[in-house]
């Protein structure tokens, strides 16, 4: 049993709490540690001491905090295994997937290291006579994220590179589910030389989120979560008078059209939606198969998923590991029953799964539903689980029509050959992320991550050049350097002519 502490001035802080959580190996079932949930004192201390550092990192020179930028990634490459090791056991996902999430956190902070660039600002001169103007991008003092379980190391780095690049104080509120890869991040941050109070970590539950978005030194805040906490967080944020970009939930829908070579589709929908047992707002869950595709699409995901291992991340044979929580795991069987009792075919059914000598953790194998329509949960719902579900449709249009109708926009694919479908699926689907022959199309971090409709609320996506923007305001400056002898007096609005 261990306890996972706040960070505050980069030092492991004890604070106040008004509970605490359990953190639970999922692979076993076994309550390994716990978490306290800061009450308002706490929270109070940790945003003091971030308003007071923001003041002093905002002013530090862009070439300083290019310098900690980039000792925060040799070390982050460095304390890889370290991290891999705690998100493996307190998430449960296996290590090759720990891995890859890293890669992609180390991305973000790759591009954070160019904030010379992503800073500049912009200068016209003589825009009237002796008049110049110039624009320069402003830290927003106190940012605070709030991350979820699936990622506990991706999605900071995500967040804070950006938001620390720009000259900001971060606030971490990490997952009380796996909680330690936050402590580990900070330690790193820390050692780069980032000065202390500049990036802190605050665990709770929803009501340390409350103390946060209510506190009149944060300036914003920026969540990824479920969809109905994501429109609670923005509307509770901006209502305090905070900047808030809220990513929620997703329905990934991925498209095979009969020209499509169905065994790359095939490799493509099994790898994209049992990866990380299918806990990713980015996985495909549903897989649209246009007329006359269905039963040859279905026979090959069939042979595919049938054969992934399910299994703890410490056997080097898994493929796929537990789900997060008891409760979870329940949930998402639920969704599977569901549909099955209303009809669907379960092609593959992991429901009875058991693991030897983990009888007690939190698996579920991978299921395939066939024949599956939107009236069911497993296909309106955001399952979040190893289920993936078959929809067939009669043309490229029902199809199209299909993604355009759920309340989701975060990600979707398209399989085929034919570059005129692609071009038009690309040009009419309302989804803000779009793969074509490529089932998970998250973005290099050169670009932004952000879904619309349901999957994103507010105004920014996440890292890449609206990270920036989200976490910086323009301040625009207008310069003249007159002759006294031609001052007057003059009230009419300014002009430029």
């Amino acid at each position: 049993m261990y306890t996972v502490h706040h960070v505050l001035s980069g030092q492991p802080f004890d604070g106040s709490a008004h509970g605490e959580g359990a953190i639970t190996n999922p692979a076993t079932g076994a309550v390994i540690g716990t978490v306290p949930f800061a009450d308002a004192a706490t929270v109070d201390a940790v945003v003091e001491r971030a308003a007071a550092a923001a003041e002093i990192w905002g002013a530090t020179s862009l070439s300083k905090r290019t310098e900690v930028l980039f000792a925060f990634r040799h070390l982050l490459l460095q304390r890889a295994e370290e991290l891999v090791d705690v998100i493996s056991t307190e998430h449960g996902k296996v290590r090759s997937d720990a891995h890859g999430e890293l890669a992609r956190g180390l991305e973000n902070v790759e591009y954070a290291c160019g904030l010379v660039e992503h800073l500049k600002g912009s200068f016209s001169a003589e825009v009237a006579s002796g008049v110049d103007v110039h624009s320069s991008s402003r830290p927003l003092g106190v940012v605070v994220g709030i991350t979820p379980f699936n990622f506990p190391a991706m999605v900071p780095l995500w967040m804070a590179a950006n938001a620390i690049a720009a000259g900001n104080a971060f606030v971490l509120k990490p997952s009380e589910k796996d909680p330690s890869a936050a402590v580990i991040l900070a330690s790193i941050w820390r050692e780069a030389g980032l000065p202390d109070g500049v990036f802190s970590v605050v665990h709770g539950d929803a009501a340390t989120v409350q103390h946060l978005l209510a506190h009149d030194d944060v300036a914003a805040v920026s969540f990824v979560g479920s969809t109905p906490i994501a429109k609670s967080i923005y509307e509770t944020g901006t209502k305090a008078g905070k900047r808030v970009q809220a990513l929620g939930g997703a329905k990934n829908h991925m498209v095979v059209l009969p020209d499509a070579d169905l065994d790359l589709a095939a490799d493509a929908a099994v790898s994209a939606a049992y990866g990380s047992t299918g806990e990713r707002c980015m996985a495909i869950s549903v897989v649209v198969a246009v007329d006359p595709v269905g039963d040859a699409l279905v026979e090959k995901l069939a042979s595919r998923t049938a054969a992934l291992v399910t299994g703890p991340a410490s056997d080097p044979a898994t493929q796929m590991g537990p789900l997060i929580s008891a409760v979870h795991r329940t949930s998402v069987l639920g969704h599977v029953d569901a549909a099955v009792a209303a009809g669907a075919t379960a092609v593959v059914d992991g429901r009875s799964i058991l693991v030897p000598g983990h009888e007690e953790g939190f698996f579920v194998g991978p299921c395939l539903l066939d024949h599956v329509t939107t009236e069911m949960s497993a296909y309106d719902a955001e399952v979040f689980g190893p289920v993936l579900v078959v929809v067939r449709v009669p043309t490229f249009d029902a199809a199209l029509a299909l993604i355009n109708a759920n309340p989701y926009g975060n990600g979707t694919a398209i399989f085929t050959r034919d570059g005129g479908a692609a071009r038009a699926f690309n040009d009419r689907v309302e989804v803000g992320m779009v793969g074509i022959n490529v089932p998970i199309p998250v973005p290099v971090s050169s670009y932004s991550f952000g879904g619309w409709k349901d999957s994103l609320f507010g105004s920014h996506h996440i890292y890449g050049p609206e990270g920036f923007a989200f976490y910086t305001r323009t301040k625009v400056t207008t310069t003249r350097w007159p002759d006294p002898a031609t001052s007057s007096v003059d009230l009419g609005f300014p002009r430029t002519r």
